[in-house]
């Protein structure tokens, strides 16, 4: 019989006006992978904060009882002492900073007045070499991708003699390959006696690797699910998650007309900002019609992030040219206030970085793009203002304690109701969404694609960019295939599929 390392007890967590836990009962057994799903706000990633001591013992109710032991941490340090590691799924590392560096920054390697550079590096290299990255721990965390920071992370880990890995939403920013190698290298991992805790909203994956599945609504324990007991059937588990099940899981559209092209970027060239001859995007062209949502499909570093914050008032790039055309007429959106002035907006992929204010309230975001709309004479109408953000939230359905919250105390999928709102208040005509569902529950995506619905009925244009295929095909009335800054083919909603999309930029490689 498996041994319980870990058990979670009654544990209760309370924030100003909001029961963020509410008696919530976890056990891990020693060598498992135990997945946390749940609806964005059910309390999975406070619950983990809890248990690694970023909330202190006595600022919740319930106990944690760790091999064995009773635990009271006052903070991260404590846990990791007993080997409790979190990686967290914005992640904690210094770009300009060598791998070797961030890996052994807070537990560094040598006397305690000087480190030993000699062995910081080569004890990278050695962790560095067993969750398979093969980049120089001298290399600077800038110069490599969101991917191999992720196996950074980990390898991080394990310089601090992990035993509880703890990894919120790991596979969130990468694509299938990387995200594959990562399940892999946890499976591996569980070979050789170390337990997980994976929270993931990418159900496929969760199957994939866990052994057990908790999930947790409303702050509350719904239900575990053993896999060598019970079925990890998708729907199955969406049903527990949101409370009902979902039959459809894009809704379908009603009243939808697709008019003429009223959008169309000709001949699009972007240079890369910082490394000379580097195009970023190369002669792209592409249209949307009125009514429609046009799909933007491609792996990461396909180019499609840079293409869309070129297009949205020259945010990203150098040497932009190209042109581009709004009903018809040639436009040019020389910053981002002239694209907004023209009816176009950007959600971007960053929403804590590029998106929201995070130390501002939800009231301040919902109205950040557009402040002349509740505004008279340069002077904010604070009335109109609240008025505007509780519209949204009630439209959005955004849970949160008030509209005075700061974004920053929201989960991902309630930040992003708030950025989405945002930018429905600046009346968009074009609106271009970059991973507008990326680390957020299945029932917070269903509610964000019946606003896509509704913008396309009231015949608007949507250019919605994915890296999820399922979405771009359950979503797209036509679909761009964007490979190396290049788009490599234009296919209709009935043609696209996973292979031909997969088919056509593995063809574009070979040429």
């Amino acid at each position: 019989m498996a041994k319980t390392l870990l058990e979670m007890k009654h544990i209760t967590k309370t924030f100003p006006g909001v029961k963020a836990l509410d008696d919530v009962n976890i056990v891990v057994e020693e060598g498992e992978i135990h997945a946390l799903v749940g609806e964005n706000g059910a309390g999975k990633s406070t619950l983990m904060s809890v248990l690694s001591g970023i909330y202190p013992y006595g600022t919740y109710e319930g106990d944690i009882v760790y091999n064995g032991e009773v635990c009271q941490f006052q903070n991260i340090k404590d846990s990791e002492a007993k080997g409790i590691v979190i990686i967290h799924q914005e992640l904690a590392l210094v770009p300009l900073l060598t791998i070797g560096e961030n890996m052994f920054l807070g537990n560094e390697r040598g006397k305690t007045s000087k480190i030993d550079w000699a062995e910081t590096f080569s004890k990278a290299d050695e962790l560095l070499h067993l969750v398979g990255l093969k980049d120089s721990s001298h290399t600077l965390i800038k110069d490599i991708g969101v991917g191999k920071q992720q196996l950074v992370e980990i390898a991080k880990a394990l310089g601090k003699n992990v035993k509880l890995l703890i990894l919120d939403e790991p596979t969130a920013s990468l694509n299938d390959t990387e995200a594959k190698h990562l399940l892999d290298l946890l499976l591996e991992f569980k070979k050789q006696g170390m337990t997980s805790i994976l929270i993931s909203h990418k159900l496929n994956e969760i199957s994939y690797v866990a052994d057990k599945i908790t999930v947790i609504r409303d702050g509350k324990t719904i239900q575990t699910m053993d896999k060598t007991k019970d079925s990890f059937a998708e729907d199955k588990i969406i049903s527990a998650m949101v409370g009902r099940s979902l039959t459809d899981r894009f809704p379908k559209r009603t009243n939808q007309h697709i008019g003429d092209v009223f959008f169309e970027v000709k001949d699009w060239c972007v240079d890369h900002p910082i490394f000379d001859g580097i195009k970023v995007c190369d002669h792209v062209n592409f249209n949307v019609r009125r009514g429609e949502v046009v799909g933007i499909s491609g792996l990461m570093g396909a180019g499609r992030t840079e293409l869309a914050m070129s297009i949205f008032g020259r945010s990203y790039g150098a040497n932009i040219r190209g042109q581009i055309f709004l009903d018809g007429k040639e436009v040019s959106f020389p910053d981002v206030k002239t694209a907004i002035n023209h009816h176009v907006a950007y959600v971007t992929e960053d929403r804590k970085g590029n998106g929201l204010i995070l130390t501002e309230a939800i009231s301040r975001n919902t109205t950040a793009a557009k402040p002349e709309k509740i505004s008279s004479h340069a002077i904010i109408d604070f009335d109109k203002e609240r008025e505007v953000a509780k519209h949204y939230v009630r439209e959005m359905h955004t849970k949160c304690a008030a509209i005075e919250e700061n974004v920053g105390n929201l989960s991902g999928g309630n930040m992003q109701k708030v950025l989405l709102g945002k930018w429905l208040f600046a009346d968009p005509d074009v609106l271009i969404l970059d991973e507008p569902t990326r680390g957020i529950d299945v029932g917070a995506k269903y509610e964000i694609y019946c606003i896509i619905n509704k913008m396309v009925e009231d015949g608007k244009s949507v250019i919605f960019i994915s890296s999820e295929m399922p979405e771009i095909l359950g979503m797209s009335d036509r679909i761009y295939v964007m490979n190396a800054g290049r788009m490599i083919a234009e296919l209709s909603k009935e043609e696209a599929s996973q292979e031909k999309i997969m088919s056509c930029i593995i063809n574009s490689d070979k040429k």
